[in-house]
């Protein structure tokens, strides 16, 4: 049995710990001051997890790289089998023209750039983050903006700072998953307190939208419509989140904030001419005057249709008891580790859920794509062997910064800083979102930065009387808002409107949106840690 120890560094908790941030520090480095790409910055920083856990914390080396693999499975079942799947239902809408319908259909909900700003950035973005994540919704909402006529500056920014409320219950749930795993609390309890978070971003983010898009006068004669988007959008996310299932956060919300924004009235009336051309400043994609029949818009929906409705059956507990039947869980091969009291540490245990997990489920959804869509079965499995493709470097990104988290969790290096972390005390609370956000902001995801951070946070809200379950959802509540100063989705976006370089101009436009949006929510949370705000928590 390999047992961790606190201070292997002369006895010292602030050198242990000092030595404990170098696999952090690299992988932050190479990201941020050298650019080197993420998947190399990621094993690189692996390998100084397991000379640091190896040579310094003492953990056998059998046992250190027994825990890199546990974290690499993790990270490829259930995390990456949630995306690839996810992403491989929109390749086949793309493939059949379904989404270019989707997109027309969209279009002719209303004439009003602020409106469609957010049906499209905002509600469609949630459910494409809700499906894929991972810079995907960035992307396509962008390049749909600048197709409806948005200058591609502004559709850049406004997709952008749009991908802030729905990130933390991206890709069904992944981010919170990731985050429960890592911490060993429980996925349910997690979900709660972010569903207790992040919806109030979702108030504020529309009316912030309309005013990107037409500045005060936007705010002025829409704030009723964004309004009532965010609060349907926030509504049914705290719900889903609280009620329901962490996987179905971001898809009710999203269906719910673009039901609630259609039935407004003010929002499907005409907007001004002068309006118009102060906005739609860019090209009109042409087709977007073509007709599509209705059996085509009714097939274009259905995937994302399938999706809600086999999540739904997924959660009724008789279909849900007999889902978790199928979960496997074993002692993990070569790994014995005791916590510094000599108890055994979650982490000698893996659960690998085979059915009930919500890759599986979007594979049975792709299924049903595939047969309304038309799409032949040999031409689905080259979509999903390409999305795979597509997808080879964030699997290797996901893998080793996950083995890595496995690596520092394990062997004790997380408990080390944690442990030292911790001497920040009432101040803890403030600075519990600012980790978070400045690890998606160097990561670009918010499941890494919870596998990077997430175990950090409760050994330091043990040790200084915080609930852990507050700072660990804290976590991914002030990542969310790291995402858009993110230079992955600085990259993206320029990349989806033709702004190649132009990534620092970006920035400077969102930054200062990410930094007042962060501080919100850090007042939330120290708000939450407090009389004033703690009958918020469950």
């Amino acid at each position: 049995m390999f047992v961790q120890q606190l201070e292997p560094v002369a006895d010292s908790l602030g050198l242990s710990a000092l030595v404990a941030t170098l696999p952090l520090l690299t992988v932050l480095v190479l990201l941020g001051a050298v650019r080197m790409k993420a998947h190399r910055a990621g094993l690189i920083g692996l390998c100084a997890a397991v000379a640091v856990a190896w040579l310094v914390f003492g953990m056998p080396l059998g046992q250190t790289a027994s825990s890199a693999a546990q974290g690499a499975v993790f990270g490829l079942f259930p995390i990456l089998w949630i995306v690839v799947n996810a992403l491989w239902v929109y390749r086949m809408t793309v493939r059949t023209r379904h989404f270019d319908v989707l997109r027309r259909s969209f279009g002719r909900l209303s004439d009003d750039p602020r409106i469609q700003a957010l049906v499209v950035a905002f509600c469609f973005g949630a459910l494409l983050e809700a499906l894929a994540g991972f810079g995907a919704p960035v992307a396509i909402s962008a390049v749909m903006l600048v197709a409806l006529g948005f200058d591609p500056v502004r559709a850049a920014v406004v997709a952008l700072v749009a991908n802030t409320a729905p990130v933390a219950f991206g890709a069904m749930g992944t981010p919170v998953v990731t985050l429960a795993q890592v911490t060993g609390l429980p996925l349910d309890t997690v979900a709660t307190v972010v569903g207790r978070q992040t919806p109030l971003l979702a108030l504020v983010v529309p009316l912030l939208l309309v005013a990107l898009v037409d500045g005060r006068r936007g705010l002025r004669e829409t704030w009723v419509p964004a309004l009532v988007c965010g609060f349907a959008f926030a509504a049914a996310q705290f719900t889903a989140s609280n009620y329901v299932s962490a996987q179905l956060a971001d898809i009710g919300a999203a269906l719910a904030g673009a039901g609630a924004l259609v039935a407004v009235p003010h929002a499907r009336r005409p907007a001004a001419e002068p309006v118009r051309a102060a906005v739609l400043t860019g090209a009109r994609s042409e087709d977007l005057d073509h007709d599509d029949p209705r059996a085509d818009v009714l097939r274009a929906y259905a995937p994302y249709a399938l999706i809600v409705a086999i999540f739904s059956v997924a959660q009724i507990p008789p279909v849900k008891d007999f889902l978790t039947e199928a979960t496997r869980t074993f002692d993990w091969p070569f790994l014995d580790v005791a916590d510094p009291a000599g108890d055994p540490v979650g982490g000698n245990v893996f659960a690998l859920p085979l059915v009930a997990t919500g890759g599986t489920l979007v594979l049975l959804a792709g299924f049903g794509t595939a047969a309304v869509l038309g799409v032949h079965a040999r031409v689905a499995a080259r979509e999903w062997a390409a999305t795979v493709h597509e997808l080879r470097f964030a699997i290797l990104t996901v893998t080793s910064v996950l083995a890595l988290a496995y690596v520092m969790n394990l062997s004790g290096q997380a408990a080390t800083i944690g442990h030292f972390v911790a001497d920040a005390g009432a101040g803890l609370a403030f600075l519990s979102p600012v980790l978070g956000w400045f690890g998606v902001a160097v990561t670009g995801s918010d499941t890494s930065a919870n596998a990077l951070f997430g175990a950090l946070q409760v050994t330091a809200a043990e040790q200084s009387g915080l609930s852990p379950e507050l700072l660990a959802a804290a976590n991914s509540s002030g990542g969310v808002l790291g995402k858009m100063i993110s230079p992955q989705n600085l990259t993206i976006a320029c990349a989806a409107v033709g702004l190649a370089g132009k990534e620092g101009d970006l920035l400077r436009k969102v930054l200062p949106w990410s930094l007042g949006l962060l501080l919100v929510m850090c007042l939330i949370v120290v708000g939450q840690s407090t009389a004033a705000l703690g009958w918020m928590l469950p």
